[in-house]
């Protein structure tokens, strides 16, 4: 389980994220949803470690993050940022392998390679591996980011809007994979999305912020309906019902509250 409790960052004197209070239940996918600048990627960097809150803290099976060890938080964590840059040439294959680090620091043993290969099977990746990562488009190389992640083998697995580049047919792909490793392997999925619909189908719970703040925490089925959405985005969402999943109707012309 990770426990939020009441984090605060302030880049100068503006609060980014304010005195924010969440618990992340484990084998859930929980998304961070909010307008631009709501706090959802500032909030994921302080559970990460990838960056310090100025009050509060981040708790991982009741101990401070910043108390484990780097080496047994990698094996534990996982994180995909927004933007990721290597300055050094490597094949899809290498890049993946990069997830085994905390385990085999550098000497790949037959483990290793087991996850390598599972993770590219994942992401569909198998066919093109030994290619150089700057000659992928946007969306494969997303994707081999998103393999090495899951190479890493941990049981938390943090995505900043991992769906970034992709297309719509890769986007669902990213979605149903992290639904099968939360349902079938017991992961727990901590990711940032700006489509609500992506948040609605493929959610346990939700967490939404509005200019640093905590809006709504809950089930899904709770957060994504017309008066809370309204509460979050300033804006009337009409919902419809699609083989049981509730559709946000965001492109509706009349939708902008004035």
């Amino acid at each position: 389980m990770i426990e939020i409790k009441n984090l605060t960052k302030r880049f100068g004197k503006k609060p980014v994220v304010e005195d924010v209070t969440v618990t992340i239940k484990p084998r859930t996918i929980t998304s961070f949803i909010g307008p631009n600048g709501a706090g959802k990627s500032t909030l994921l960097s302080m559970v990460s470690r990838l960056l310090d809150a100025d009050t509060g803290e981040v708790l991982l099976d009741k101990n401070n993050v910043k108390k484990w060890k780097s080496s047994e938080f990698a094996k534990r964590v996982s994180i995909l940022k927004q933007t990721n840059f290597i300055n050094v040439r490597l094949t899809v294959r290498e890049l993946v392998a990069f997830g085994r680090y905390p385990y085999s620091k550098g000497r790949l043993n037959d483990v290793d390679e087991k996850f390598i290969n599972q993770a590219l099977e994942y992401m569909n990746l198998t066919d093109i591996q030994d290619r150089f990562l700057d000659e992928l488009s946007g969306g494969q190389k997303q994707r081999a980011f998103i393999a090495m992640v899951i190479a890493q083998d941990t049981d938390y697995i943090l995505l900043d809007e991992p769906l970034n580049n992709l297309d719509m047919k890769h986007s669902v792909q990213i979605m149903k994979i992290l639904r099968k490793l939360v349902d079938d392997l017991g992961k727990t999925v901590i990711i940032v999305l700006h489509d609500i619909n992506f948040a609605s189908v493929y959610s346990d719970r939700i967490v939404a912020l509005k200019n640093g703040r905590l809006v709504k925490d809950g089930p899904t089925h709770e957060i994504i309906n017309s008066e809370t959405l309204r509460e979050i985005y300033d804006m009337d969402i009409p919902i419809r019902e699609q083989d049981g999943c509730r559709i946000c109707v965001y492109f509706h012309s009349n939708s902008i509250a004035y």
